[in-house]
Order: C-alpha cells, then sequence, then structure tokens
C-alpha cells in the first residue's frame, strides 16, 4: 500500500515523469522554514549564494529536518522503494523582478549517477505561479535517451554550468506546475524542464531534494550521501552526518567536504571550481 500517494499519483509518476502538487506542510510551516533561511540571509547582509546554496541540510538544522520530513519521505519511498538516500539539495531562488531563469534541461545530463531511479521533491516555501517562474515540464520526456546539452555558463542562469539542450524543444507540450506554499511536485531525473524569470515583486523560492534508492551508484568520484530512511547495504556512498547546530564547525567541514566531491563530478569536463551562485 502506498504511504502517501495513491496507486493513480504513483502511476502517473512513472507515466510522465513528474507528479504535482502534493501537499507536504501547513502554509505556515513553509513560512517557517522561508524565516529561518531569511533569517540567515539577514545575518550575512546579503541572500544566500554560492556553495552555500547547495547540500545546504548539512549546514542548517532546519534544513536537514525537512530532508526527513516524514511526509516528503512518504511520497518518496511511494516512488523509488524504503532505502533512501539525500544525494543533495539545492536552493532555486528568484528574486523579486529579477531576469534568473533555468533552461530547459534533464537533471541526468551531469551528475553521475546509475541507474536513472532518482527523484527530485521540490518544496514550495512560497507561492508558485506562472508569474514568479514556475517550473515547467515535457510529460513523459523521462523515457526518451539522453538529449545533448551545452553548457552556456549564462550569468542569468540559476543551473550550475548553464546548460541547455541542443536541440528543439516543443514547448507547446509544456505542462506548468503551480504550487502553493507547503506543496511539493516530484520529477524525475530524465524530464525535460525549464522555467522564466520571477516578474512579481516577491521572491520565489524552491528547495530541491534529490533522494535515490541506495543502490545507485556515483560513476564519476567517491560521492557522499545522507542516509534518511531505511538501510544502506551498498556503501556507494560515504555517509553524511546530520549537523547537531547551525553551522557549527562540524557541519561546516562536513558541508565542505560533500561540496568538493560534488564539485568534481558537477564540473568534470570544465576548467569551473564551484558552484554558480
Amino acid at each position: 500500500m502506498p504511504k502517501l500517494l495513491s496507486s493513480d499519483a504513483t502511476a502517473a509518476y512513472r507515466r510522465d515523469g513528474y507528479y504535482s502538487p502534493v501537499r507536504v506542510m501547513s502554509a505556515a510551516d513553509a513560512q517557517r522554514y522561508r524565516a529561518a533561511l531569511e533569517a540567515h540571509e539577514a545575518k550575512t547582509g546579503k541572500p544566500i549564494q554560492g556553495n552555500w546554496r547547495h547540500k545546504m541540510h548539512l549546514l542548517f538544522t532546519w534544513a536537514d529536518e525537512l530532508v526527513h520530513h516524514p511526509k516528503v519521505l512518504d511520497a518518496v519511498e511511494d516512488c523509488i522503494g524504503p532505502d533512501i538516500l539525500c544525494w543533495t539539495t539545492n536552493f532555486f531562488i528568484k528574486e523579486a523582478s529579477s531576469p534568473g531563469f533555468v533552461s530547459w534541461h534533464q537533471d541526468s545530463t551531469y551528475w553521475g549517477l546509475d541507474p536513472d531511479h532518482v527523484i527530485t521533491a521540490w518544496v514550495a516555501f512560497t507561492e508558485v505561479t506562472p508569474e514568479n517562474g514556475y517550473m515547467q515540464v515535457i510529460p513523459g520526456s523521462h523515457l526518451i535517451d539522453q538529449l545533448p546539452h551545452v553548457d552556456t555558463f549564462h550569468k542569468d542562469n540559476l543551473l550550475s554550468r548553464g546548460q541547455e539542450i541542443a536541440v528543439a524543444v516543443d514547448k507547446s507540450k509544456a505542462v506548468g506546475l503551480a504550487m502553493g506554499a507547503g506543496e511539493m511536485s516530484l520529477h524525475h531525473i530524465k524530464l525535460v524542464h525549464g522555467s522564466d524569470a520571477n516578474r512579481t515583486n516577491d521572491r520565489r523560492i524552491g528547495m530541491s531534494i534529490r533522494y535515490i534508492p541506495t543502490y545507485v551508484r556515483q560513476t564519476k568520484v567517491r560521492d557522499s550521501a545522507t542516509l534518511v530512511r531505511g538501510t544502506d547495504t551498498y556503501g556507494h556512498f560515504d555517509l553524511e552526518p546530520r549537523p547537531k547546530a547551525d553551522l557549527d564547525e562540524a557541519a561546516l567541514a562536513a558541508h565542505a567536504d560533500a561540496i568538493g566531491r560534488q564539485v568534481k563530478a558537477l564540473y568534470q569536463g570544465t576548467d569551473k571550481a564551484a558552484f554558480r551562485a
């Protein structure tokens, strides 16, 4: 029996490569996570950026809490099974009236994960609308082979390499994923997707949590991940520690180690040495 999703929902995920929306928390709880993020930003005097937008669950106890959220994991388990690693987390934040966008791409292009049984839980901290740049997907595109991509490193592209699909995307088939704060979408690593700029006067904040079954391998480097449910009998990843306090010495060290490994995988074949801001 599914834990959170219906049988029809899991069938839709397998058929279409995505399922949305899924209510995992109240709007008030989503606001609590937003407040935690923005309290950190207030202390630093600027939006969270650079490497700290990635693998945040190793730095902040509230982000760690979210990757272990029971409803998030119940939905993920319905799709990929009970033994689950969190491979990484990423903030996709579009500032108010900003040019930031996400080009049409497949997540699988540079990640090095095999097999492709990888799911993203995209958790909305704010409302997600056409006006503020919601995600658009091409249903069923996860069933095609890996498409060729080109790196653009465009300054306004929120992706690590500014990668975009090198062939034409039929945008007439696109479906937009509108969500309320506290809802999430689920999508497959090979699903073709992208998003436009935020044209509103408020931030659009989403946290992407990338989950894998424990049997998935990293083919590029010796990588690390966080065991969030079940057991890991494979040992393909070094297991990461949970933060005991925000940004304490142990958390900073664990994050630096994990980011160093991931940078080597994601930027293999380029001269880049760090994530884009």
